[in-house]
This record gives structure tokens, C-alpha cells and sequence, in this order.
């Protein structure tokens, strides 16, 4: 540093000085890259980007926070216009109302367009269709049969045939259970009266999708004013609005997409991100680890890797299943049977903890998602392939590392202890003995002879701390004695006849 400031003084230059004339440098360059930034803003102001986002498959959590994320950041830039294109069977309830909700709060207007051709907005989509500003249709696509299979627990409509002539407690039973159905019926038909009666549209055909899951085609759809317009592409469709008038929130607007330009919006890795996990089948075979890593660590400390493994996956699963409807029901009855599981390979029973827990195990993964939508639902092989690999891991794998826990130890300070071994030489506080084929120094506070057998009660540094059995020399000694005495009775008897 001393040396850098010499060279900068031989040149009759400070620090102090030199930032002086470093500074008219910077202004500069700022004052000229300001007109670059300047047209830059005003290219993309003319260009009026439009986002347009895509619907492809089911509606679900991911699918609900991609929409809402990129509706809010449209807003926040102000977006003249923003294009949904939707191709959908149907999806979660609980998708749908967040989605929706956000539609009808958004300033920026939303138009909604089924496209490609074959392309469909059934069920869910249906809703959606109705809630945004604008919705369009190309040719040879459909909408419709918004009947509610799942709203707040698996539901049908009411048969139309009416209710079946039985009595007693099964015509009690059917009466409950259509008076469900009629509740979440209404429900859903008021719902989509709303938003037929907010955005001007058929309100009658509405209902007829809710009630008897009447569908439309696309020319169907504009001749019963279900729809706003026909068109073939996003891009037809901007062309088409251009000089629209819509109505956001009770505000007349004319949409000005003369110069407009289309700005496709993908998923995001967060997006990606949940939409894995919220699979179903994902979730489930992610708690299913988490569970199996955390019981290995816990029968078998190590390192830590199938602890630390096993808690991020549960984590992850929970997540998840937060974002799923999860029938709790059939969430106790799958960990009720890990819990038989681990019972049987910990005491086995005969085999009755292992099929009660089999059994457990199976239907609680079952009944594990609440819905009847079938994107949603674990895949049937999918629980059979996980409910064979528990059923080994738990009475094998957990079986045999229970076990080996209760084996005797055969390594180490632990192994030693409570040992046995032979005395060399006669001592009485400190010696040596024999153990493990090994010459030890040990310590005791009895006298020991040599050969006796001795019990190894502790280790200090390398000296064994000894306890003494059984006198083995003296036992060998007292049969001698015995036979002695034996023998001599029956000389005396001899010598006194």
C-alpha cells in the first residue's frame, strides 16, 4: 500500500486528487447510458407486453401459485392486457376458489382462452372460464360438465332417479347422504350463477353444467352467450380485442393492443418445484422415506444420513400434504400400521401385529387423499409396491437390527468386561492372567492362585480390574480326598476280623 501511494505521489498524484478527476468520468458515463435506458422503457411501453400463462393438465396447488404469483406480478407492472390458455380436465376445489378469487380482484383485465383445438375446459376449467373478464374458445374445443365430485370431502350429484325404496337404516343413510349432496350441489350452482351474473353471461347454461354436467362445443358456447368470442391462437385473440371494450370492476376500459406483443410466462423452479411434490404419489413415497430414515437412525445411530435424509423428507411430505385434501382418517390408519410393524419385528406374535399392520398400512394409504378426482388419487400399483417393500424393510430389515442391539458384544472396552480369565502366577493386589489368548497385568484385592479362573469386572488404561469366581484348583482337589477316606474304611474293617 506504501509503495502504490509513492508511485501515485512521483506523479503529483493523491488519492484525494485522483477520485477529483475520477468522478466527471462516472457522471459521464451516466448521463449518456440514460437515453439508452430512456428508449429502452419507452420500446417496451409501446410494445404493451401481454403475459400469456398456460394451463396443461390438472388444477392443482402448483398450478393455483403459478397462476396467482404471475396475475399479481401483471398487476404490479400494470400489464394492458393478461391471456390464460387453458386446456383442463378439472382439478382440486380448493385450486379453483384461490385461483378465482384473484381473478376478480385483478385491475388488469383477464381473458381466457381454450385453445389448442381438442383442447377442453371441463369441470374446474369451466369455473375459471365464467370468472375471467373475457373468454374465448377456438374451434373444436368444449367446456362444461362442472358437476362437483369433491368439495370439502368425496361427494356425487344426487342420482336423478330419485331415492331407492328401502327402509329402516339404510333409507335413513340414503336421506343423509343426498341431503349432503344437495348441500354441495346448491352450493356449487349458486357459485357459478354469481360469476355467469358478474361477467353478463348465461346464467341458465351455467347451471345446466353444475346440475346435469351439460358440456358445449365452441359455436355452442357463442350462440348461448357463454362465451365472448371465438379465436384461433393468442395471437388471433389480441387482434380481436384490440378496441374492446371490458368491464373491471364496474369500470368501463377500452383495450388499446394495436401495438401489443405476446410475453409467454412458464412455471418458474418454485412452480416446478411443488408441482413434484404435491404429485400425490411423490408426497406419499416422500413420507414413506422420511418415516424409514428416521426409524433406521433411530435403531441404528450412526453418521446420521438416514436421519437427516429421512427428516428432510417428511418435512417435505408434510409440506405437501398441507397443500393436498388429506382424509386424516386415512392418515391415522397408515401410521397405525408402521406402528404393528414395528411392533411385530421388535416381538414377533405369531404373525397377528404383521397382517393387522399390513392391512392398516394398506387401506390407510388408500383412503390417504380425500378427493375422486383420479389426477389426484395414489396410483393403486404404486401402494402395492410400497406396502410389499414395508412389509420387508419392517420384519426384516428392523427385525435384524433389533436384534443385533441384544447381541453380546464382541469388540471393544464393552467386550472385555464381564469376561473370564486365568491366573499365571499366585499374586495378591497386582499380576498377570490370561485372557483372550493375550498376557494382561491385573489388579485385585483377593489373593489369587495360579490357574484359578477370574472374572473381569472393570479396565483402567491396560490393567484389568478382577473379581474372583470359583477356586476350579480346589474343586480338582476335593474328590481326591474324598476317594482317600473311601479307601480307607475298608482296610480297617479288613484288619480288625
Amino acid at each position: 500500500m506504501c509503495a502504490s501511494t509513492y508511485k501515485l505521489s512521483a506523479f503529483g498524484l493523491t488519492p484525494l486528487r485522483l477520485i477529483t478527476l475520477l468522478l466527471p468520468l462516472f457522471f459521464l458515463a451516466y448521463v449518456q447510458a440514460q437515453p439508452d435506458s430512456a428508449e429502452k422503457a419507452s420500446e417496451l411501453t409501446d410494445s404493451h407486453a401481454v403475459p400469456v400463462l398456460s394451463i396443461k393438465g390438472a388444477i392443482g396447488p402448483a398450478v393455483s401459485d403459478y397462476l396467482i404469483t404471475e396475475i399479481r406480478s401483471a398487476n404490479r407492472d400494470s400489464e394492458p392486457l393478461l391471456i390464460i390458455v387453458i386446456d383442463t380436465p378439472g382439478g382440486l376445489v380448493s385450486s379453483l376458489r384461490d385461483i378465482n378469487q384473484v381473478i376478480l380482484n385483478s385491475d388488469v383485465p383477464i381473458a381466457c382462452l381454450v385453445h389448442p383445438p381438442g383442447a377442453r375446459a371441463a369441470s374446474a376449467g369451466t369455473y375459471i372460464l365464467y370468472a375471467c373478464h373475457i373468454a374465448a374458445m377456438s374451434s373444436a374445443t368444449t367446456l362444461g360438465a362442472a358437476t362437483p365430485v369433491s368439495i370439502g370431502g368425496p361427494t356425487a350429484p344426487p342420482s336423478p332417479t330419485g331415492k331407492d325404496s328401502k327402509e329402516d337404516k339404510e333409507q335413513d343413510k340414503s336421506g343423509a347422504k343426498s341431503a349432503m349432496e344437495k348441500k354441495v350441489l346448491n352450493d356449487s350452482i349458486a357459485y357459478i350463477r354469481s360469476l355467469a351474473q358478474l361477467r353478463g353471461r348465461n346464467e341458465e347454461w351455467a347451471e345446466l353444467a353444475v346440475r346435469e354436467a351439460a358440456t358445449l362445443t365452441a359455436k355452442e358456447a357463442l350462440e348461448k352467450n357463454v362465451i365472448t368470442l371465438m379465436a384461433d391462437s393468442p395471437q388471433d385473440l389480441v387482434k380481436r380485442l384490440d378496441g374492446y371494450e371490458v368491464k373491471v370492476k364496474d369500470q368501463s376500459r377500452t383495450l388499446a393492443l394495436k401495438q401489443a406483443r405476446l410475453k409467454p410466462v412458464a412455471p418458474d423452479w418454485r412452480n416446478e418445484f411443488i408441482s413434484t411434490i404435491t404429485n400425490p404419489n411423490i408426497a406419499y413415497i416422500l413420507m414413506i422415506l422420511g418415516i424409514y430414515g428416521i426409524l433406521l437412525e433411530f435403531y441404528s445411530p450412526g453418521i446420521g444420513v438416514a436421519g437427516v435424509t429421512g427428516a428432510i423428507s417428511l418435512v417435505i411430505a408434510l409440506y405437501a400434504f398441507q397443500l393436498l385434501p388429506i382424509n386424516y382418517a386415512g392418515l391415522a390408519l397408515l401410521l397405525l400400521g408402521i406402528g404393528l410393524l414395528v411392533t411385530e419385528a421388535m416381538i414377533p406374535s405369531f404373525g397377528i401385529f404383521g397382517v393387522g399392520g399390513i392391512i392398516a398400512f394398506t387401506v390407510g394409504s388408500i383412503f390417504l387423499i380425500d378427493t375422486k378426482e383420479t389426477q389426484f388419487q395414489i396410483s393403486i400399483p404404486v401402494i402395492a409396491a410400497v406396502t410389499s417393500v414395508s412389509v420387508v424393510f419392517f420384519l426384516f430389515v428392523l427385525g435384524f437390527l433389533w436384534r443385533s442391539r441384544k447381541s453380546r458384544i464382541v469388540s471393544g472396552q464393552e467386550a472385555i468386561i464381564g469376561g473370564e480369565a486365568e491366573v499365571l502366577d499366585d499374586f495378591d493386589t497386582q499380576g498377570y492372567v490370561m485372557f483372550g489368548g493375550e498376557r494382561w497385568a491385573a489388579k485385585t484385592d483377593t489373593h489369587l492362585h495360579k490357574g484359578q479362573r477370574v472374572t473381569v469386572d472393570g479396565i483402567k488404561e491396560l490393567t484389568l480390574i478382577l473379581k474372583a469366581t470359583k477356586d476350579k484348583t480346589q474343586d480338582e482337589k476335593q474328590p481326591d480326598v474324598e476317594d482317600c477316606s473311601n479307601n480307607k474304611e475298608p482296610d480297617n474293617g479288613s484288619h480288625s476280623s
